[in-house]
């Protein structure tokens, strides 16, 4: 049985940029939480995993954190490549 792609390394890496992100934007999750249609407890559970992000949600979140979706994307492809090289 194939494990759910929110247990995985893989997806650990999505979260720990998503996070690197908010902080490197100097945003609490409250002040991030403001700024979208979802508040502060919804952006906890994205974090710890808890709650999945669909594109949609991911591409509102990084315009709110200055980046585009292409820039986060290339860098998550790029931290990816480099766990599956170790």
């Amino acid at each position: 049985m194939m494990r759910k792609s929110v247990h995985t390394r893989d997806y650990a890496i999505f979260l720990e940029l998503l996070i690197e992100f908010r902080r490197r934007a100097g945003l609490t999750q409250a002040q991030l939480g403001q700024k979208l249609p979802f508040e502060q407890p919804a952006i906890s559970k994205i974090e710890r995993g808890e709650r999945r992000v669909d594109v949609i949600e991911l591409k509102l979140i990084c315009e709110r954190l200055g980046v585009s979706l292409q820039d986060f994307i290339d860098e998550l492809q790029k931290r990816l490549e480099k766990k599956n090289a170790e």
